[in-house]
């Protein structure tokens, strides 16, 4: 039996920023935001990791959104 590959699907900045908004203020864990929304945990947190470098608290030399997208034009 094999799995089907989910289309890829593109998420807005709006839609990433109220993702973890649910993490973070809904007293709810990463994996029932996913379950809740139909996404990877993963994905989630790879969400989380970008949203705490944006805010300035992320690693040494971690690139921002705007950073990136700065970049890649």
């Amino acid at each position: 039996m094999s799995k089907q590959k989910r289309a890829r699907r593109v998420h807005t900045r709006e839609f990433k920023a109220e993702t973890v908004k649910l993490v973070r203020e809904g007293g709810r864990s990463v994996g029932q935001v996913a379950q809740q929304l139909d996404l990877s945990d993963s994905l989630i947190r790879i969400w989380l990791r970008q949203a705490q470098v944006d805010e300035g608290n992320g690693p040494p030399g971690a690139l921002t959104t705007a950073e990136k997208a700065e970049l890649s034009q």
